[in-house]
Order: structure tokens, then sequence, then C-alpha cells
């Protein structure tokens, strides 16, 4: 496949029955080549269809297991045995699997040594790739024929009324797909891009009005991958961790709660004990006890922990309206760092869901930012031409404009940037402020929010930026400074949906 044409490529579309996609395979020149250099954004960029989209990247993923296992098959047969002829002669690994019984497959992966009775490292070698291709084959056959799990009833109801979920919601539909895709994979916490697709796409072909006008693929995906990557068990090879750190993008300077916890139990429990509590009542003490122990653990009971904040509210709402240090605050509601928890307790006191409303804020007025005299010559913008220019990919193209509108926000109403972000820069005030990292670099961007000179949280893009830039102004009743007042007050009159002069 690596030496077709073009036409190949297309006549090799017509007898899968994909004949729709030939125009414009032929239009892009895609040649065999290029077809397994393709990824799944170039396939979601090439096929508008999502059944079309999972049959050929199937079709793809196909033929590269059977490459890939063919050749270690076929050097092992030639080195130790030749009792397999049928792999000699071209046959595929599955018919392998499903024709040689047991005994035979044990003889064949065992027998490694040479006449001299000397072990060959090469079939040892060999061996370990047949064992990786086997594993590798029994984890992906459920991807051709996956089926949504049982959603619990309250999820029901809601999909049954056709209305699109609210945070809390969203994440209770993310934990029972991560759950039954985890029973899928064998424990594995590890999926690959293709599994991720097809879960998404089953989610949103049964439910189409979650796909929110096209959008809601990426975020289901996004939301799914981050939950594996949330709940992941930390992993004993160090080979093995850092070729995961590579693969799934560690970021730099992020070390794990649960090393810290496991590292220093007794500093904690130290700071536990000599932390002075300003309350009254025991019950109230065990709430905020286990709150904090609940904090240093990796897999959280996220429900409890909803419970337990909601129980506590007035007393945190006292603290907070009393002008208590926020570090005192932070140190007995440790979850407030949290982005999730932030955006629950901005809902709490102004039932408004400040994340759904600033995504629908960026996308509204993205376009008409960017397109303003004011902000032609900004050193936001000219960066984000600058890299507008090396990608195609729509999805790219979308977040590096959204970010950029976010960031030229203060620059429109005339407002002091310094107070709103710090773009490469070292954060210098003690108000709400972000630190943004490489804004335009998908892979190195980093998002934090900082209060009082101090990060409070790290953040995922640029919506749940400024979502938490906004809900910790009202969460922590912290008076917004008169250089950014224009800013915010524009932003907050669309998320209350009240006018402003």
């Amino acid at each position: 496949m690596e030496n077709w044409s073009v036409d190949q490529v297309c006549n090799w579309l017509r007898q899968r029955n994909l004949g729709e996609l030939v125009p414009k395979f032929r239009e892009e020149e895609v040649s065999g080549a290029a077809l397994l250099a393709l990824n799944d954004r170039m396939v979601q960029q090439l096929v508008k269809k999502i059944g079309h989209q999972a049959v050929l990247m199937d079709l793809i993923n196909k033929y590269q297991q059977q490459k890939s296992g063919l050749e270690p098959l076929t050097y092992c047969c030639e080195t130790v045995s030749p009792k397999l002829p049928e792999v000699i002669s071209g046959a595929t690994d599955r018919q392998m699997l499903n024709s040689s019984g047991p005994v035979e497959q044990k003889k064949y992966l065992c027998s490694t040594e040479n006449e001299e009775g000397l072990i060959d490292h090469r079939v040892l070698k060999q061996k370990k790739n047949l064992k990786s291709f086997f594993a590798r084959y029994k984890t992906l056959q459920w991807t051709s024929s996956y089926a949504l799990p049982d959603f619990p009833y309250d999820v029901k109801c809601i999909l049954a009324e056709k209305k699109c979920p609210d945070h809390s919601m969203r994440i209770r539909i993310i934990e029972v797909l991560q759950a039954d895709m985890t029973k899928y994979l064998e424990g594995s916490l590890y999926p690959n891009g293709q599994q991720y697709n097809i879960v998404v796409n089953a989610l949103l072909q049964a439910y189409p009005f979650l796909d929110e006008d096209g959008n809601g693929f990426l975020l289901w995906k996004r939301a799914l991958k981050d939950r594996f990557k949330y709940v992941r068990r930390p992993i004993e090879d160090d080979e093995q961790v850092l070729r995961n750190k590579c693969k799934f993008g560690h970021r730099r300077g992020q070390t794990r709660k649960s090393s810290f916890a496991e590292n220093k139990p007794d500093d904690i429990q130290m700071q536990v004990e000599e932390e002075p509590v300003h309350l009254e009542g025991s019950e109230m003490d065990v709430h905020i006890k286990w709150l904090k122990q609940e904090y240093t653990k990796t897999q959280r009971n996220w429900k409890e922990v909803d419970n337990r904040m909601n129980v506590t509210i007035e007393i945190r709402r006292k603290m907070i309206s009393d002008k208590a240090p926020l570090k005192d605050i932070l140190r007995l509601f440790p979850f407030l760092r949290c982005p999730y928890q932030l955006f629950r307790e901005f809902q709490l006191l102004t039932h408004m869901d400040i994340y759904k409303k600033t995504v629908e804020i960026l996308e509204i007025y993205s376009e008409n930012i960017l397109s303003l005299y004011v902000v032609r010559n900004n050193p936001i913008n000219i960066m984000l031409q600058e890299n507008l220019k090396r990608h195609t990919e729509e999805d790219i193209l979308k977040y590096m404009k959204t970010t950029a509108a976010c960031l030229l926000l203060p620059d429109v109403f005339g407002d002091d940037s310094s107070l709103f972000a710090a773009v490469n820069e070292e954060v210098k005030v003690v108000t709400p402020v972000l630190e943004v990292k490489n804004p335009f670099n998908v892979n190195s961007c980093e998002f934090a929010l900082y209060v009082e000179r101090e990060e409070l949280a790290q953040l995922d893009d640029c919506t749940m930026a400024l979502a938490a830039l906004v809900a910790a102004f009202h969460v922590f009743d912290i008076p917004c400074p008169k250089r950014i007042h224009r800013t915010l007050n524009f932003l907050e009159s669309l998320v209350f949906e009240v006018r402003s002069p």
C-alpha cells in the first residue's frame, strides 16, 4: 500500500464501498503513503460522515496491524521452526491465531534454543513482539462493535428529554463511559485514539443533541481523555513511565499529588494537627478534616466531595465575607483549587454555569475581536498570524483564534492587560490573573490561575482559564481593579444576561 498511486487508492475506496470519498481524496492527492500517515484530525477534515470516518480508520488500522505482525511472525518461523507454512505463504495474524492450536502456539513461542543448546536472543526479541501483538489484537477487537453502556436512571431521564446536560451531569456520563471502556480494555487505563473516537462517535450518534452545533465531538473526547488521565494508576517501571509521559503529553513541572502524599505523610499529618480551626461544632470539623485528607488522594470520591462542600458552604462564605486570609480558606477547603469545584461554587452562588457561558461568549465574539483595527498591531495578534500559517487543521486553527480573542479582550476595552493575563511573563499582581505560556503551541501551552501571586489551579485551555478568572472574583469576593473593570463588566453582563451601559 505504501507504493500505491492516487488512482489505486481511489480504486481501493470503491472496492470498500467508500466511493463517495473518491473526489475529495483525488483533490487532496492522497497516495498510499499519505493514506497510511493519516491521523484522526486529518480523517475528520477529509471525511464528513462519522460512519465513513470509523470504517476508514478501521481499515487502515487493520492493514497496519497485519503488516506489523506479519514480519516478526515470518522471521520467527524461518529462524525457529518451519512447521507453520501458512504464515510463510502470506496468511494473516488473525488466521494464524484461529488455525494453530494452543499446543502449537506454546511450542512455537517457547522453542528458542538452537542446535547447540544456546538461546537465540533474536528469537527472544521476536517472541516478545509476538506477545505484544497478541495482547494488542485482543484489546482492539471490541472497537468494531462497541455498544453504549446502560446509563443510570437520572442520566436516562435527562437524555430522554433531549436536554443538554449541565456540568455535573456531563461528569457522570464521562465516568460511566470511562468505567465501561476500562471493562472492555481488561483494566487498562491507556486507550488509543481510535478507541476514544469510536466511543464518542457512538455517544453522539445515539444522542445527536449532545453535538452542540458540531463542536461536541472534540469537547466530549477531551473530557473523556482527561478522565482517564486523572484516574490513571502510577506505573512502577521507570522506562514505561517515560514512554507514557512522551505519548500522553506530560507537562513540565507537573507532579503527582499521590507521590507527594506517599513521600511526606508525617508532614501532612503534622500540618493538619497544627492548623488552627475556626469552626464550632464537631460535625463541621469532621467534614473539613475529611476534605483535607481526600484532597491528598489520587482517586477521589467526587460525589462525597460535592456533598461535604454543600454542607460547609455557610462557614466558607462567612470566612470569605469576614475577609479571612485566602491561605486559611484554601487550607481548610483545598478543593477550591480544582476548576470543577470553583465553577460549582460559582453556580451555587449565582445559579449560572460559568463554563458554558464562557464557551458561548468566545464562540460569538472571537471573530469580531480579531477583526478590530485596535488589535491589528498587537503582539498577540502578530504571534497568532505567524502561527496560523504553519497549520491547516480546522480544530487547531479554531483553538488558536479562540485563545487570541481571549487574550486580546483587555486591549479591546483599553484596559491594562497585565491585570488580566501574564503571557510568557512572571505574575506580578495580587488580584486574580492568568499565567499563560506558549499560548499558540498546542503541545506545550500552559494556563494557570494565580491569586495573591500564588498558583491556584492549572487549566486545560483558554476557555476554562477565562471562566476560572471570572469565577475567582465572585467566589472569593475580590474587588475588581479599575484598570480591568470594563473587560470584566463586559463578561459579567453576558454571563448574567443583563444589559450594561
